[in-house]
């Protein structure tokens, strides 16, 4: 009986005609809209940067997977220590729970020469193990390189350099390479062209067939830079590279050499700590969202008090308690939150499905690394984001709400 008493009165309050309500009206309705567009632009805004934080993150990792398992001397430049093949080590990485795929690799510097321009690039050698899902998903034209049995001339480089040197698919690339031996040279053909919009990679990398490097440095066919391991989830990198790292650390390879794992987060800090600050940047998004949005149903709730004073003073007269009363204006409040919160959810979720499904918001690749704004919203964000904002905004209603103890009857029937 109880829940009914308040929950009746608290509708009428809010939906009844009687009186001017000069102040009420208005105040409900910029109140909902607030909460409305605060929903909305938090939705948005979380949207955009989740999708952000993992295209970015996902180029990163398409360019050099998860984990780099090389040798010990690997000093990181692109003149690596080879190691040897060992279909046991691959075995085992690949048995480790939350490991999708292992995948042998090659790197090596050389110099693209054309009769008008010059570039050095790094040369990344891929066998038909490789998982080319990434390299397949940014090809702009041609097509990617077809490895079989015999050793492919293939070469594959992004837009930036196909138009820095005015490159087309099906033409010849000669790329020269330095070494203890002195200058080398090789002719490719440009079998296709990637555009990641990713500078940082598209700009110096390039991808052949691994037994042409194999060839270039004078390494046996069982020679590699190293392995490159994939797992299914990102979340999990930490707990598969301490498993990985304790692995190789406990053999030694073929060559008696010394094994070293490195994730991705360590091969490029730079990146993975920017990335970090978008994080930091959502939650001070959210926190002055959710601060504007307490702010304006407090005072919302402050004018619907003292506007209702003489229904409060009415509401004790006839044996109602200040608590039961205190309820009821609070569970107004809520309803205003819930109304805005619905209004908001189906703003800012059109605004994701339309661009998510249409693009139509672009971006400058050269400054993003992305052609449109990416959006990703999974459902446990979603319903965390609006279960917090609603009880966060709803708990800051207790502390306004006990203006109602102040009120006495007998002033507020004479309240005018």
């Amino acid at each position: 009986m109880n829940s009914k008493f308040t929950n009746f009165v608290a509708q009428r309050l809010l939906t009844s005609k009687v009186g001017s309500r000069k102040l009420s009206g208005p105040v409900v309705a910029v109140a909902t809209a607030a909460i409305a567009l605060g929903v909305a632009i938090m939705i948005v805004a979380v949207a955009i940067g989740l999708g952000f934080k993992q295209e970015v993150r996902d180029k990163i990792v398409g360019f050099g997977t998860h984990l780099q398992i090389v040798s010990l001397d690997f000093n990181r430049s692109y003149e690596t220590t080879p190691i040897k093949v060992d279909s046991a080590l691959e075995a085992n990485i690949a048995n480790i729970e939350g490991v999708r795929h292992i995948q042998p690799f090659i790197l090596k510097p050389g110099i693209i020469k054309t009769t008008e321009e010059i570039q050095g690039i790094a040369l990344k050698g891929i066998d038909a193990k490789f998982d080319t899902a990434f390299l397949a998903s940014c090809l702009e034209d041609g097509r990617m390189i077809h490895i079989d049995t015999t050793r492919s001339s293939d070469i594959y480089i992004s837009r930036s350099i196909a138009n820095m040197l005015k490159l087309n698919v099906g033409d010849a690339v000669r790329m020269y390479f330095v070494g203890t031996k002195g200058l080398r040279a090789r002719k490719f053909t440009l079998c296709g062209i990637f555009n990641s919009h990713f500078s940082e990679f598209d700009d110096k990398m390039a991808f052949v067939d691994i037994r042409q490097l194999q060839a270039l440095n004078n390494w046996e066919t069982n020679q590699v830079s190293g392995y490159e391991v994939i797992i299914n989830n990102f979340d999990d990198l930490n707990t598969i590279t301490k498993e990985v790292s304790a692995y190789t650390a406990s053999i030694i390879g073929p060559d008696d050499t010394f094994l070293h794992t490195q994730s991705i987060t360590e091969l490029q800090p730079q990146m993975f700590g920017w990335l970090a600050l978008l994080d930091m940047n959502i939650a001070v998004i959210l926190v002055l969202i959710i601060a504007v949005a307490c702010l304006n149903m407090i005072s919302g709730l402050l004018i619907l008090i003292l506007e209702n004073t003489n229904t409060i003073g009415l509401l004790k007269a006839l044996g109602c308690r200040g608590k039961r009363i205190r309820r009821i204006f609070l569970l107004m409040a809520m309803r205003i939150v819930g109304r805005g919160m619905l209004i908001g959810n189906v703003v800012g979720i059109a605004i994701c499905v339309a661009q998510a499904t249409t693009g139509i918001v672009k971006l400058n690749p050269e400054n993003y690394y992305l052609d449109t704004v990416p959006i990703l919203l999974p459902v446990g964000v979603w319903a965390v984001l609006n279960v917090g904002a609603f009880l966060f905004t709803t708990l800051m209603m207790v502390a306004p709400s006990h203006v109602v103890s102040h009120i006495t009857p007998a002033k507020s029937l004479r309240f005018n």
